[in-house]
């Protein structure tokens, strides 16, 4: 009886494991498709990351506004109806920034997570 409790839970796990990654995972999954199609559809990337980290390597076309520069440079992304997607290193940042705009009324926001799903999306 207990070793089939287990064997259920490593089967969820393993299931619930599957499609996090097929939903969040890599630039491949559904949300890189979703970014893609934002992208392709006109949507503003922005790198919340640092100025170097953005110089070692960056989604064409994105602009650099890190984090900590954010709020006082909301100015620069234009209507609050602009379609964003932030993305950084680890999906940390993004996430920060998400929030940050989203309470600032940006209404199409979606965070990419890392650049790694954006270099996906340029192949």
């Amino acid at each position: 009886m207990i070793s089939e409790w287990i064997g259920i839970g490593v089967g969820a796990f393993i299931v619930f494991a599957l499609a996090w990654k097929v939903i969040y995972g890599s630039g491949s999954g559904l949300k890189g498709a979703v970014v893609r199609e934002k992208i392709k559809m006109g949507a503003m990337a922005i790198d919340v990351r640092t100025p170097s980290e953005y110089k070692s390597g960056h989604y064409k076309g994105a602009k650099n506004i890190p984090l900590q520069e954010l709020e006082s440079r909301l100015s620069e992304i234009g209507e609050k109806n602009t379609p964003i997607v932030v993305y950084c290193a680890s999906g940390m940042r993004s996430a920060k920034a998400l929030k940050i705009l989203t309470k600032a009324g940006f209404t199409d926001v979606m965070n990419a997570g890392t650049m790694r799903t954006m270099r996906n999306l340029e192949n």
